[in-house]
């Protein structure tokens, strides 16, 4: 048992340095050779979705030459990139933004267009003019793998500083479809300076990103970890006589540490479903919500709790244990949810999946040798005494 909590310890200083950061990576984007011989001065490697962005900027012109590429994309993946007028709008960077769309159509051709984006996220990424002059607009598609998407931008003379979005998503019949709202997708925002190069992250994404960092760890370390070890525990220890009270009191107090950390993680979670601007995770959320509510009832349930030998004990054990089994099921349900939408490395979800085997198999040892220890104690129990003549009778 203490092996397992050292083993939780470690799992949640790995999950800490494991979630995603908002540092951008280290620029790879300058080896890179075009086509048809175009040089572009500077180039930015894009913190998220495999992306980069090389441009040429001439202030006494106000013109922006820019080529924006993006790795990884199949025929039915379609790619943006876009400019928001309004660089104060960081938090909620796609709602007016000015985009670029590229995909490879079902003939074979690549399409390139124009987008504006209007006041709301259900945009279908219909055609539009642009309230910048956009020329030179053209696409490649190579190798099937990476599209690239070139155009001279005339921007306005107030700023050397944009705010730049860029996306991914599907097709489906030539036409764009909505992305997914995990992490990456969501993250795919931040401020270029065009003179110096400079990106940063946009509307404090760094310090969202450290909350669901946050979110997540809580959650992982109390739901997912010390509440199942809380429930081997009392179903384990307590077959022990000699563990009898130790056990109630430390299952009592490892259940009452995982709510009480369970329910910061709960709280961070509604303030990042308020934050979200639009992007919900219903699944995730509602079954946080309902975890929030079992895990209360529990609490609640253990003030009042009936005595040993009151009649209503037998069925206060039958919903104790029925709640706290659905409690742990779900937990891990909606970790590997927030799996999904976090998207740390694969290595610390598989860590998380190796944790919860070894959980596993170490239940299944202790219920192995804890039915035959109370099975040997019947059998002791039931069987005659020798003490007095043979099968326990005097002469």
């Amino acid at each position: 048992m203490a092996g397992m909590l050292r083993l939780a310890m470690a799992f949640s200083v790995l999950l800490s340095l494991s979630l995603p950061s908002s540092h951008a990576q280290t620029s790879a984007c300058g080896s890179y050779t075009f086509t048809k011989n175009k040089i572009f001065a500077s180039c930015s490697d894009l913190p998220h979705l495999n992306s980069f962005l090389h441009w040429n900027f001439d202030q006494s012109t106000w013109k922006l030459q820019m080529a924006y590429r993006h790795k990884g994309v199949t025929a039915s993946k379609w790619v943006a990139w876009a400019i928001n007028p309004n660089i104060n709008s960081a938090s909620a960077a796609m709602l007016g933004a000015q985009s670029l769309v590229a995909f490879q159509q079902s003939s074979g051709t690549t399409k390139v267009y124009k987008s504006p984006i209007g006041s709301s996220y259900s945009t279908s990424l219909v055609e539009g003019n642009l309230t910048y002059e956009v020329s030179d607009l053209s696409a490649e598609y190579l190798n099937s793998d990476e599209m690239i998407i070139f155009a001279t931008w005339a921007l306005p003379t107030n700023s050397t500083t944009i705010l730049q979005v860029w996306q991914e998503g599907p097709v489906s019949s030539d036409s764009p479809s909505a992305h997914v709202t995990v992490a990456p997708n969501i993250n795919a925002k931040g401020t270029l300076d065009l003179l110096s190069g400079q990106t940063t992250s946009s509307g404090g994404g760094g310090s969202r990103i450290r909350k669901k960092n946050i979110h997540g760890i809580l959650n992982a370390v109390s739901w997912g970890v010390l509440m199942p070890f809380g429930a081997m525990v009392a179903r384990y220890l307590k077959v022990f006589k000699s563990a009898d009270p130790a056990w109630f009191y430390l299952h009592a107090t490892c259940q009452t540490a995982a709510y009480v950390v369970g329910v910061a993680g709960w709280a961070t979670g509604l303030k990042l479903g308020s934050d979200s601007r639009g992007i919900q995770y219903n699944t995730h959320r509602n079954i946080g919500i309902t975890l929030f509510c079992l895990g209360t009832l529990q609490v609640f349930a253990l003030l009042l709790r009936p005595n040993k030998d009151h009649k209503f004990r037998f069925y206060w054990n039958i919903y104790h244990q029925a709640t706290g089994y659905a409690v742990i099921i779900l937990s891990i349900v909606n970790i590997f949810e927030g799996f999904d939408i976090l998207q740390p490395d694969k290595k610390w979800k598989n860590a998380y999946i190796g944790l919860i085997i070894a959980l596993g198999v170490q239940a299944a040892l202790l219920e192995a040798y804890t039915w035959y220890v109370v099975l040997k104690r019947k059998r002791s129990e039931k069987a005659p005494s020798t003490a007095n003549g043979v099968n326990g009778y005097g002469a």
